[in-house]
């Protein structure tokens, strides 16, 4: 099966109104170079509405051909929960995608898999594509724990969907050493994690569900390694953190996976 790739760029918690406005403009402007990948942009939630506007009115009130996504968000659909924003409200405001359990959102957080799980249940509920993190700290690549960890954090993280949600799902390995360090898994370190992966995909569901799930890697992905790294064959694009802030290294990174 053909996988369209997709890349991803969370902005995390960075810019202000006017820089996220203008990076989204940028980055429409600039996104036919990315051919049929798919490309999106997780803005900070306070400024989903800025970016939505500007994709919006830089395509001139017709599909921009870039996705609008969040960096999180409740698995409850209502209520009483100050500060929390459910699925139903990034519907609202027009998002299609929610990245979910990332590593910061686990480690500093305390984010669990079984509370990743039900907010993945609540994304798909709602129709978001829901962006999965899994990946393990550098201590348990140096004990050799890599597939034990991922395995245990695919298998909690994703459990209780149908084959058919399961389809809906988008993977991201993150490699939590090299985040934002500079760091970054080899292509043949990447690329045996994501087999991995599409190996539990397919215990999970079935072969042809799993080669259809598309699974991108994270960790100091930048335009100088993107090429190599899609070239390996369960790389299925990139969430893409501080290289997603400046519009012509991200869609550089984007390209590479056309």
């Amino acid at each position: 099966m053909s996988r369209t790739s997709i890349v991803a760029g969370n902005w995390k918690m960075n810019l202000d109104r006017g820089a996220a406005e203008a990076l989204t403009k940028a980055v429409a402007a600039g996104r036919d170079q990315a051919g049929d990948v798919d490309v999106v942009l997780c803005p900070p939630s306070i400024y989903i509405g800025t970016v939505g506007t500007a994709l919006s009115a830089t395509s001139g009130g017709s599909p921009s051909g870039v996705g609008l996504g969040a960096q999180n968000m409740s698995e409850q659909a209502s209520g009483a929960y100050t500060g929390e924003i459910s699925a139903g409200m990034l519907v609202d405001m027009c998002c299609g995608y929610v990245i979910l359990g990332h590593s910061e959102r686990r480690t500093l957080m305390g984010e669990t898999d079984e509370l990743v799980a039900a907010k993945v249940k609540a994304a798909l509920t709602a129709g978001l594509t829901p962006i999965v993190c899994v990946g393990e700290q550098l201590a348990e690549r140096e004990a050799d724990r890599t597939h034990e960890v991922v395995s245990t954090q695919v298998r909690g993280s994703l459990a209780g969907l149908s084959a058919d949600e399961l389809a809906k799902v988008v993977v991201a390995y993150e490699p939590v050493w090299a985040i934002g360090t500079g760091k970054v898994a080899t292509p043949e370190q990447a690329q045996d994690v994501h087999a991995l992966i599409r190996s539990l995909l397919t215990e999970m569901a079935s072969p042809e569900v799993a080669d259809g799930i598309r699974i991108q890697y994270g960790g100091s992905v930048k335009a100088g390694n993107a090429a190599d790294l899609a070239a390996q064959p369960d790389i299925d694009g990139a969430l893409v953190g501080g290289a997603s802030l400046e519009a012509e290294g991200f869609l550089a990174i984007a390209a590479a996976f056309r």
